[in-house]
């Protein structure tokens, strides 16, 4: 018996040699010592490491004291500037039209909307500087201060032609607010430093830094002569200020170039109005609840000539002045007309009751003209014809004989406007009138910006007046006068 157990304990003890010789020789020393580690809530075995951190940075102060005192000094100008910017959120609901391929309404459904932007303070009392377009058809407006509060706020006046709205906070009587200076947007150079503030993408107030990439740039018909910045704004940022260094507002951020239209976002081509421009806007608003700007009453196209003129409103000052359709503008109050947008500026621009001079060309002459300009009014809403006396569209259409198609991108960026005729047909009542290729600007002297415009005015003149087509053919302005449709024998 105890033989038996000697043996057992002598097998016990080889074995017990043998899995230490081979775990030695698989693991080394180091093997052993993990055997005694602590296991951590895993269940794995962990050896703590030794690291030694660094306590000094790679340069002291003193070697980097520029880039400190521009790293302090754009801290200081943050903190003074983004108090005084708010973010805004909108709600409403709006309506859509439902139009079939004549142009005419189908249907109307209504849609829930919602809306971010930001704005700027520039007054006391709480007055704020925001895109028209933040706000346009929102009847709910909530603002938010930097500080956490929130208020309603109501509309004082929109400039929509600028882009330009101002509201006026909801608080209690008394309380005072810390508004922005306005700076000479005038004297704003190329490559200049800015910073662009707002809410982008409803983050809150967020600070991005650039410069001034180029001035005087020009997006659409009526936004025109902007501040182009590679600071990042994004969809939100629309209606917070561009400001200089010294935290002067020289602009309100109004758009972005992105080729994804359905997502777009930073391509480091952002757009702002020059405060020059939004602080006469926000001056008139404030005074009259209403944009003042000045007005000539031309209609005019940009040729290989120059700015020729189609037309002219009845009793304008043009008019008054001595212009007649046909006359090629050639310099406005001592400037050089190269554009029609350039010439429609510097109108804006004068002052109301203002004698300016004029040069014009009319069949190779010279003539020096003086006119006064006027204060621009709302166009009046064509009429609309006699019901009783309508046909159907197609109708109408089908009998005028003309097809057109809408401007691509490219040609608006060129300054193209209006509609392309793309054929004619023979027994139509446009048959040796238009021809493809025309530029169509008007009917009836209304403009048309698509085609769905062009076939209603056409559509609504046609079929009970004669109709006047005004459209450019080969850089000249023409005109074709359409009888109206002859009513069929019922």
């Amino acid at each position: 018996m105890q033989q038996g157990i000697h043996r057992l304990l002598a097998l016990v003890a080889v074995f017990t040699v043998a899995f230490g010789a081979v775990y030695v020789i698989r693991n080394g020393t180091a093997g052993i010592s993990r055997l005694w580690d602590h296991r951590d809530g895993s269940g794995s075995y962990h050896q703590p490491e030794k690291a030694t951190m660094s306590d000094r940075a790679p340069l002291e102060l003193g070697e980097v004291e520029l880039l400190a005192r521009l790293d302090a000094e754009q801290t200081k100008l943050m903190k003074a500037v983004v108090p005084s910017v708010v973010s805004i959120d909108t709600a409403g609901v709006r309506s859509e039209r439902l139009i079939d391929g004549w142009g005419q309404t189908r249907g109307i459904r209504r849609v829930p909307t919602q809306g971010q932007g930001s704005g700027v303070i520039v007054s006391e009392e709480g007055h704020i500087l925001t895109n028209q377009h933040v706000i346009s058809g929102q009847p709910q407006i909530r603002i938010r201060t930097y500080d956490g509060k929130e208020y309603g706020a109501s509309i004082v006046g929109q400039d929509p032609q600028l882009d330009v709205a101002v509201l006026k906070l909801d608080a209690p009587a008394g309380e005072k607010f810390r508004p922005l200076k306005f700076g000479d947007s005038s004297q704003v150079l190329l490559g200049q430093k800015v910073f662009a503030i707002g809410n982008p993408f409803g983050f809150g107030e967020s600070v991005t830094g650039g410069m001034i990439s180029a001035v005087e740039r020009s997006i659409s018909d009526t936004q025109r002569d902007l501040f182009q910045t590679d600071a990042a704004i994004n969809p939100g940022n629309s209606g917070g200020p561009l400001v200089n260094v010294q935290g002067e507002i020289i602009g309100i951020n109004s758009a972005i170039y992105s080729p994804d239209r359905a997502n777009p976002g930073f391509q480091g081509v952002g757009f702002s109005i020059p405060s020059n421009d939004v602080r006469d806007a926000l001056l008139a608003i404030l005074e009259r609840g209403r944009p003042i700007r000045g007005y000539l009453g031309l209609r005019m196209v940009d040729t290989p000539s120059g700015v020729q003129v189609l037309a002219l409103s009845p009793g304008g000052p043009a008019e008054t002045a001595g212009i007649k359709a046909g006359d090629l503008v050639e310099n406005y109050d001592g400037d050089k007309i190269h554009s029609i947008e350039q010439l429609i500026t510097s109108v804006q621009r004068t002052r109301i009751g203002r004698k300016v001079s004029l040069i014009v060309n009319r069949e190779g002459q010279q003539m020096k003209l003086e006119a006064t300009i006027t204060e621009s009014q709302p166009e009046p809403e064509a009429p609309v014809a006699d019901q009783s006396r309508t046909r159907e569209p197609e109708e109408v259409l089908e009998a005028v004989g003309v097809r057109v198609r809408d401007f691509s991108e490219t040609e608006r960026r060129l300054g193209s406007s209006g509609v392309v005729v793309t054929g004619v047909s023979s027994t139509g009542l446009a048959a040796n009138r238009l021809q493809a290729g025309d530029c169509i600007i008007s009917v009836n002297h209304n403009d048309v910006r698509n085609r769905y415009e062009f076939y209603r005015n056409l559509a609504a003149s046609a079929g009970v007046q004669p109709t006047t087509i005004s459209y450019v053919r080969e850089g000249k302005a023409a005109r074709a006068d359409l009888p109206a449709v002859p009513r069929k024998e019922e």
